[in-house]
């Protein structure tokens, strides 16, 4: 490994850390940026057991969890009967995409309370307020992610 591998592997490794102090599991922590980092398009279970040093079934575990979050996928490789894995092309925005399915199931759970409270009941004004928060940043994120989208094409024509 040269100079510049093993200062990906680090930088991997610590996002790995401060992913699994923020509540991801630790080897899907260690899956996620190994793909990330890597300099290869793709890496199949093998690669990621062999540059992690953990098991298949722990890749397989990471896997499963990672695909349904939108971060990595499965591709298929011309002449190769193991599956590759590769970081998604903007899995970020897809990623916090996917926090609208969340926003909006806590607006509408704002707007149960309501109709059950009342607006103008002590739980009413609490739950209007958290009903138009969770309003404002879904429109918001939404719009958000369209203007990123759109200054990226801008300058990576070929992304």
């Amino acid at each position: 490994m040269d100079d510049k591998d093993v200062r990906l592997r680090e930088a991997a490794e610590k996002l790995a850390l401060t992913l699994a102090q923020g509540g991801m599991q630790k080897t899907t922590a260690r899956v996620m940026t190994a793909l990330l980092f890597s300099q290869d398009d793709t890496m199949t279970a093998a690669d990621l057991c062999e540059v992690l040093q953990i098991s298949s079934g722990a890749v397989s575990g990471a896997v499963k969890q990672l695909i349904p979050t939108g971060m990595i996928e499965r591709v298929p490789a011309p002449g190769s009967r193991r599956d590759h894995y590769r970081f998604r092309e903007h899995a970020w925005a897809t990623l916090m995409g996917s926090q609208n399915v969340l926003l909006a199931t806590m607006g509408d759970a704002a707007a149960e309370g309501i109709k059950a409270a009342g607006r103008e009941s002590t739980a009413g004004r609490r739950l209007d307020e958290m009903e138009d928060f969770y309003a404002f940043m879904q429109r918001e994120m939404a719009a958000l992610i369209d203007t990123w989208r759109e200054r990226y094409d801008a300058r990576h024509p070929s992304a």
